[in-house]
């Protein structure tokens, strides 16, 4: 069963599509689909040509890079973006970094600064975006990121990012609160092992991919096209009573301990 969605004369910002396999562009593709005015904010002069190619058949679409860290990229980003649009709908945070060093080694070993740039990119930057966002919103709207189920359970590995992510949830939450007088409501999808480039900085993710496709609910991992509808509801009209909210899009990973049968299950 397909349901159409209509978004002609909505706009959207879409923070952090790297490649086609970042689930921001698994994202924009919906909003696109849909009818959507998309403008794009890439991190670095390496990743343009790449969302130079993914954008080019689309038309009416823009990209901008922006360090989400600095002030004056952002404050230039949503110049562009009232310029562009005037005012906006739609804004999707799919940003998250941590050095590899952090990942590598033990969590007790975490350094500050490896602390202070993991919770900056991958939580801060979204309380960032949302106040330069909250001026374009006039008439509300809806903002979204992008989590992860170690922000409630120790994933090996994850470390310092499972912190970021479990930041990045809370920040929904009093995000939404703020914004809540606006009717501008803000939410975010907690997806399941995605084959991304973020997934490759985790050690050992070819077996926590694995491994999730075994124990979830379905006997499978949740695909970017099932992140990117859930996006579209959440992003749409469909879902003016939610707010504050982490919403999973896991195959029902999250509910089992191991799924009977599995290998898991006989240990």
């Amino acid at each position: 069963m397909s349901i159409t969605l209509d978004l002609s004369g909505k706009t959207a910002l879409v923070m952090g599509v790297a490649n086609s396999r970042s689930l921001g562009w698994a994202i924009a593709q919906q909003l696109l689909a849909a009818g959507c005015r998309v403008g794009f904010s890439y991190q670095g002069e390496r990743l343009r040509g790449e969302l130079e190619k993914l954008t080019a058949p689309h038309p009416g679409t823009w990209i901008q890079q922006a360090d989400a860290t600095s002030e004056d990229d952002m404050t230039a980003l949503f110049e562009r973006v009232s310029t562009e649009f005037g005012t906006l709908d739609v804004l999707v945070h799919s940003i998250a970094f941590a050095p590899r060093t952090a990942m590598e080694g033990r969590f007790l070993h975490t350094t500050a600064d490896d602390w202070n740039t993991a919770l900056n990119v991958s939580a801060y930057t979204l309380v960032s975006a949302a106040r330069h966002a909250e001026p374009l919103m006039p008439d509300g709207g809806s903002i979204i990121s992008l989590t992860y189920h170690a922000s409630r359970q120790v994933v090996p590995k994850y470390n310092v990012m499972g912190v970021a992510k479990a930041a990045l949830e809370a920040a929904t939450r009093y995000l939404a609160a703020d914004l809540g007088d606006r009717e501008i409501r803000v939410n975010t999808i907690s997806a399941g092992p995605m084959r991304t480039i973020a997934a490759r900085s985790i050690p050992g993710f070819g077996g926590l991919y694995d491994k999730g496709a075994r124990n979830a609910a379905f006997g499978r991992n949740a695909t970017p096209e099932e992140v990117g509808k859930l996006a579209l509801f959440l992003l749409s009209d469909l879902s003016t009573g939610v707010t504050g909210q982490t919403i999973y899009v896991d195959a029902g990973l999250s509910i089992m301990t191991v799924k009977e049968g599995s290998p898991e299950s006989k240990d």
